[in-house]
């Protein structure tokens, strides 16, 4: 639980703790290191137990507290306020033993500050920072001062000491300034992805309103065509009209009929139902069903169904918003292509399906191709209207994707995409 004094304030405290842990592995291992070599390399009379004894204590603690982070799934601002202090903590009592305040190193209590600064609210910073300025006014007063009799040889270590410390603290805050700006960027992508994607779930939702009121108003005037379809087809027989009437009626009445199911299915479950049972059947079939659906829908436009893939066929669950994506695509062809045949090519591997719907028009516009499905286009000669938003926002719900593109060969390619193992 935060605390009162450190609300909540940063989006990915656990992250940034996982960094500081990470780091001081790094800072630890190079102070032992420097503890065990320095004194006898640059002949400084520091006493090494107590320093060990505290390097030490500080690695069995952070050990303690990565084994905590790869078990935990979020962090407060208080957990880091709490790591900050242990530095500051560590540090301190490093330095006590070494010279105190006189010690170059005592400015690598800023590094703490700066990240409290970039991750965390101005109460957490002023007590983080709050403790530094303690600890560095502590350790003017109180320390184990060393022992250099030679002041022009302090005055170089000094100085090199100066520069080791100025470097390591810069290359610590660049480090994580980096990587929390990079953050940072990701999450606000991310956030931005989201308000598009809902306001296209939006405008899908309002048109799911709109045509359910449509297909409620259509049932009437669809119901009299087809009583009037059907006086006519008996009206022709009593007449004996030529066979190209018979046939002319006899399409229209069953092109009236496909409508009357397409609105009833409307009717049943634009925007009102999940579909949780919809069953399951092997894909190829499933994919056959709906292209006989279509040859039915559009009985002028040719087309050719090609399957192949690796393994057994899949299974998948037959959700009419998939179907109706399909439908969306193959009436999008049929128009690009005029009487030329639509290619529908299946195919899977072990991980996904993929739908290829190829024609042999003009190909896709350049701006559609830029924006296809992120929002709504006008009609135009080639059909890549409002359906392709609808069918990619279909896609999306159902954990699949949509790519467009003009191959090299002519014409215009649509893929679908989708998980082989669908829920």
């Amino acid at each position: 639980m935060a605390s009162p004094f450190c609300p909540t304030a940063h989006p990915d405290q656990l992250s940034i703790l996982r960094r500081l842990v990470a780091s001081r592995w790094a800072v630890l291992s190079l102070t032992t290191l420097l503890v065990l070599i320095g004194p006898a390399s640059l002949d400084i009379p520091i006493s090494q137990p107590p320093l060990l004894a505290i390097l030490a204590i500080a690695l069995v603690i952070n050990t303690l507290v990565a084994w905590r982070l790869r078990q935990a799934t979020s962090a407060t601002p208080i957990e880091l306020v709490s790591q900050l202090l242990f530095d500051i903590l560590v540090l301190s009592a490093l330095l006590f033993f070494s010279g105190g305040a006189t010690n170059p190193l005592v400015s690598l209590l800023l590094p703490p500050v700066a990240l409290a600064a970039l991750a965390l609210p101005a109460r957490c910073v002023l007590l983080v920072g709050g403790a530094a300025l303690g600890a560095y006014s502590a350790l003017m007063l109180v320390y184990l001062p060393l022992p250099l009799p030679d002041a022009t040889r302090a005055t170089r270590l000094h100085l090199a000491g100066m520069w080791i410390t100025f470097a390591l603290s810069a290359s610590m805050i660049a480090w994580f300034v980096v990587r929390m700006t990079q953050q940072l960027r990701e999450r606000d992508a991310a956030l931005a992805a989201a308000r598009e994607q809902a306001l296209r779930d939006e405008r899908v939702m309002a048109m799911g309103t709109l045509a359910a009121g449509a297909a409620h108003e259509l049932g009437t005037p669809l119901g009299t065509m087809a009583l009037i379809a059907g006086e006519l087809a008996h009206d022709a027989r009593q007449l004996d009209l030529p066979a190209q009437w018979h046939e002319d009626l006899a399409l229209l009445r069953q092109q009236i009929g496909v409508c009357k199911q397409i609105i009833t299915g409307l009717s049943r479950r634009a925007g009102a139902e999940r579909l949780e049972n919809s069953p399951r059947q092997h894909v190829d079939r499933w994919i056959e069903q709906v292209r006989q659906h279509w040859t039915a829908i559009r009985p002028q436009a040719d087309s050719r169904l090609l399957i192949q893939g690796e393994g057994d066929i899949p299974e998948i669950t037959a959700d009419p918003r998939l179907e109706q994506a399909l439908l969306n695509l193959l009436n999008n062809a049929a128009q690009a292509a005029g009487p030329g045949c639509i290619d529908i090519a299946l195919n899977w591997t072990r991980d996904s399906l993929h739908i290829d719907i190829r024609d042999s028009g003009p190909g896709f516009p350049a701006t559609v191709l830029a924006g296809a499905g992120q929002q709504g286009f006008g009609a135009h000669a080639h059909g890549s209207g409002v359906g392709l938003m609808l069918t990619r926002s279909a896609l999306e719900q159902l954990g699949g994707s949509l790519n467009l593109s003009n191959p090299d060969s002519g014409g215009a390619l649509a893929r679908i995409t989708l998980p082989r193992f669908q829920p």
